[in-house]
């Protein structure tokens, strides 16, 4: 089968190749599933330079999400079936075959989008569990900047549902009025010199109790800013390529403490059944049509290194994706 493979890290538009692999075996509790659509994630193209959390051992195929269609049932699994169309976490998922567990898997009704279904479970559960330990109650104010990506805008609209209120942080005008042709308000553009200020006018002078910056840099500062005392700046992502800068006023004269949030690590506020209820909910709101998780272009396994450069540009109306043959 044709794969994509990285034998060192490295800038994805270089390292990454294709290469013919053989065809995997699932062991007990796996599947083998056949691809159809893999999101290009900030994390997939971060494991290829070498700078996410963990490095695989190499060489190594990314790709962490995937939807396809079940090919091969390993001993024991039950849950799933031959020809079922399944969405989940996935490992070497730029194949035209990959191995999946069984139970990560969901299995999905003919009416979900193959751009939705692709995306159903890395962003919406990080945005699901990112809520869940602001530890927020109806009515409070919550900030966060990059608010017009996919994560950001799936936050903005769980909060609605909750009653907590978010000011959302854009780095262009035209991304103001992409948000409300969603349905998500109360946007500032930061492009403005004055866009601080423009923030606090629409909270009304109201404390805003937590921040998510998933830019670092000056960004970080910035927000906490606008954070009352004894807030939170949660840091999920570094979009700015550059170090956090907290200044020292804003960190002890506020008292204010900053988090780091790490989708891959177990969550200590959610059960692995809260979860999974969690998954099967986005499904249900995908089948409805509540959820539309676009994708802006789709690419071949062959041209995965110009897949990875197209997801660095600014200003995609979605994801970057990779198809299987």
């Amino acid at each position: 089968m044709k794969a994509v493979v990285f034998e060192e890290f490295g800038s994805p538009r270089k390292v990454l190749k294709l290469e013919e692999r053989p065809l995997p075996e699932p062991g007990p509790g796996q599947v083998r599933v056949k691809l159809i659509l893999s999101p290009i994630h900030n994390h997939d193209l971060m494991i290829v330079t070498g700078h996410y959390g963990y490095k695989p051992p190499l060489p190594h195929v990314p790709g962490t999400e995937a939807l396809g269609v079940v090919d091969k049932l390993g001993e024991g699994v039950t849950n799933l079936k031959l020809g079922q169309r399944v969405t989940g976490g996935a490992s070497a998922a730029w194949a035209e075959y990959y191995l999946a567990g069984a139970q990560s898997l969901v299995p999905l009704p003919d009416g979900i989008d193959d751009a939705t279904a692709c995306q159903l479970v890395s962003m919406p559960l990080s945005a699901w569990r990112l809520l869940g330990e602001l530890q927020v109650e109806t009515g409070d104010w919550i900030v966060q900047n990059a608010a017009n990506g996919a994560v950001g805008k799936i936050i903005a609209k769980l909060a609605a549902e909750r009653g907590v209120k978010v000011l959302n942080i854009v780095r262009r005008e035209a991304a103001v009025a992409e948000l409300a042709a969603e349905g998500i308000g109360d946007a500032v553009s930061s492009e403005h010199e004055d866009w601080q200020d423009r923030a606090r006018a629409i909270t009304g002078g109201a404390p805003i109790r937590r921040a998510l910056d998933s830019v670092a840099g000056r960004a970080s500062d910035e927000l906490l800013d606008l954070v009352a005392e004894e807030g939170w700046l949660i840091s999920f992502g570094a979009l700015s390529g550059r170090p956090m800068q907290i200044s020292a006023d804003n960190l002890l004269f506020k008292r204010a403490v900053v988090k780091g949030f790490w989708a891959a690590k177990p969550s200590s506020f959610h059960t692995p059944e809260q979860i999974r209820g969690a998954i099967v909910e986005f499904v249900g709101k995908a089948a409805r049509g509540e959820l539309k998780l676009p994708i802006a272009e789709v690419f071949p396994l062959e041209q995965a290194a110009e897949a990875a450069e197209a997801s660095n540009e600014k200003g995609r109306q979605g994801k970057i994706a990779i198809r299987g043959s």
